[in-house]
């Protein structure tokens, strides 16, 4: 069933330097995801690209041991200024996706990955570097995909937060390809921000309906088939 999602709660007291990621409506999704996996106290989770380190947070004040991994060193000094300020441990990696945890198996992977299709460059450049993902959005997305099987324990879960306008379908069949069996498990409804709304009319030309001015976001929950 697909619901209107809220507004986004975040702490006042996390912060983000320029160019990092700040908390929003997928944010928000994700967590509400992660809560629902009811975390055992030592579980160990993985976050892919943190950014703000708001899902590391919110998996370490659950009770779990937290790595946490982005490319950004901004995103990663964030991640851990927002730890100091949260009295949370986690552990905060700088490093390309999996590659920063060689050898290592979790029981929950979460991802909130850059996800939005784009008319610009890739790889991109400046603070577009935290949502844009090449022309289909799917340049990170795929590689989360591919990258869960190597870093999940026979008995862990990923959980991945995307929009629809990346393909959902594309998502779950890259995840089956990789040997886990996914599914789709929330869907939420939000208006197009100004990032979207600056691509009308590029969006529209790849086949977008010309009176859609609302973004699903979709969480996926795979584990090994």
């Amino acid at each position: 069933m697909t619901t209107l999602a809220r507004p986004p709660s975040t702490s006042p007291r996390l912060r983000t330097l320029p160019g990092v990621y700040e908390p929003q409506h997928d944010t928000r999704l994700l967590a509400g995801a992660l809560q629902r996996e009811d975390i055992a106290r030592g579980a160990e989770v993985l976050d892919l690209g943190t950014g703000s380190g708001a899902l590391a947070l919110e998996a370490a004040r659950l009770g779990a041991r937290v790595t946490a991994v982005d490319i950004s060193w901004r995103a990663v000094l964030s991640a851990r200024f927002n730890a100091m300020l949260r009295r949370q441990k986690i552990a905060v990696r700088h490093g390309d996706l999996a590659s920063a945890v060689p050898g290592r198996s979790f029981d929950l992977v979460v991802s909130n990955p850059p996800y939005v299709p784009s008319p610009c460059a890739w790889p991109p450049k400046g603070a577009s570097r935290s949502w844009d993902a090449g022309w289909d959005g799917r340049a990170l997305l795929d590689r989360v995909c591919d990258a869960a099987p190597a870093v999940l324990r026979p008995t862990g879960v990923l959980l991945v937060v995307h929009s629809a306008l990346c393909g959902v379908e594309a998502t779950l069949d890259r995840l089956t390809t990789a040997g886990l069996r996914a599914s789709v498990t929330e869907r939420a409804t939000i208006p197009f921000g100004p990032v979207l709304l600056s691509r009308l009319d590029w969006l529209r030309e790849r086949g977008m309906p010309a009176a859609e001015i609302l973004e699903e976001l979709v969480i996926v929950r795979a584990v090994p088939a």
